[in-house]
């Protein structure tokens, strides 16, 4: 999946915006001003961290060489992917979902009912 594929996809998401307050070289993704989502570069390779039950942190993070327990984050509900071809895109795609709806599952009922 390509950088362009992988924002596509994140700004898909009902209610999904993008902004940049940790720098030009970490484009965050939220919804309702809570983060599910960043992409950046780490030694010049695309990764993404999401948000993941910690249950799946740990089980992620043994079984995929390419996923660490989150870099710069809580390392018990996030976790970073190097994006490459060791995971499909439907793979991607799935723990994108899961992050968003982690995330969503606390939003406000007014908030729920927006999206």
């Amino acid at each position: 999946m390509t950088e362009r594929e992988l924002i596509d996809y994140l700004l898909a998401k009902p209610c999904s915006e993008d902004s940049y307050p940790f720098g030009p070289d970490a484009q965050v993704f939220k919804v309702f001003g809570k983060m599910f989502a960043l992409i950046g570069y780490r030694n010049e390779k695309l990764t993404i961290t999401l948000k993941a039950s910690p249950e799946n942190v740990t089980f992620l993070s043994e079984e995929f060489e390419c996923i660490e327990r989150g870099y710069h984050m809580n390392k018990k509900h996030w976790i970073t992917i190097a994006v490459n071809n060791e995971v499909s895109i439907g793979m991607l795609e799935d723990w994108i979902d899961n992050s968003y709806s982690l995330i969503t599952s606390k939003l406000t009922k007014t908030q729920k009912m927006m999206i």
